[in-house]
């Protein structure tokens, strides 16, 4: 039936188009996967379904669009709550995991600047990052497990498809960003240790060739 149809258009080199796919797979819901060439050429279907921002991911179920990579995620925990919650069910904890995913979601540019930084701006993003890293790591992930509690759940998978496409960057540009953030990296290979996640997201050395292929 038409309303059963899950339809998920992304590539394999994007990590908000993995955060969703790693979702839906944490849900248990089928799926079809529609890749996309969406940075040469972009799908009818795909302008039909996001006319306005024209990217991946779009999430399509039962003929409905759903766009933007978080809002998607919210989209897949209400429409099946019955099975691993992405959410906490207490109002005051979800509040707590959206202002966290906010918090890193909006220090995206900061985090992404570094790619094509010319060398004379690179210390000063770096140090930038640190900070926003060592905020995170103190006050948002503190002593817990994943920022879920004991599974990983809505900020982890935010953070994480983050974090490792972060760590693809900080070594084509041979900096360190990470190397403080004692918590934050024991967090991080937790979460890449998690199967769904680890059959998910690209390897490292995928990615490293795909950006070089892309800024060289």
């Amino acid at each position: 039936m038409e309303e059963q149809v899950v339809k998920l258009f992304g590539t394999w080199s994007s990590p908000f188009s993995c955060r969703v796919e790693c979702a839906l797979k944490l849900k248990g819901v089928e799926y079809e996967y529609v890749k996309e060439d969406y940075l040469k050429n972009k799908s009818d279907l795909l302008l039909q379904y996001n006319p306005v921002h024209k990217k991946i991911p779009v999430l399509v179920h039962g003929g409905n669009p759903v766009v933007e990579s978080m809002i998607i995620l919210e989209y897949i925990d209400e429409t099946w709550p019955e099975n691993y919650p992405l959410l906490p069910e207490d109002p005051y904890e979800r509040s707590i995991a959206r202002f966290w995913t906010k918090f890193m979601e909006d220090k995206g540019s900061t985090f992404w600047s570094l790619i094509r930084a010319p060398e004379e701006t690179k210390e000063q993003i770096v140090n930038e990052i640190m900070e926003i890293l060592k905020t995170f790591e103190d006050h948002g992930l503190g002593d817990k497990k994943f920022f879920g509690g004991d599974d990983i759940g809505f900020t982890d998978l935010a953070v994480g498809t983050g974090i490792h496409w972060m760590k693809v960057v900080e070594e084509m540009r041979q900096v360190k960003v990470f190397e403080t953030s004692t918590r934050l990296n024991a967090w991080f290979e937790r979460f890449s240790e998690v199967p769904v996640i680890k059959e998910t997201i690209p390897s490292h050395h995928e990615l490293v060739a795909h950006f070089k292929s892309r800024v060289g």
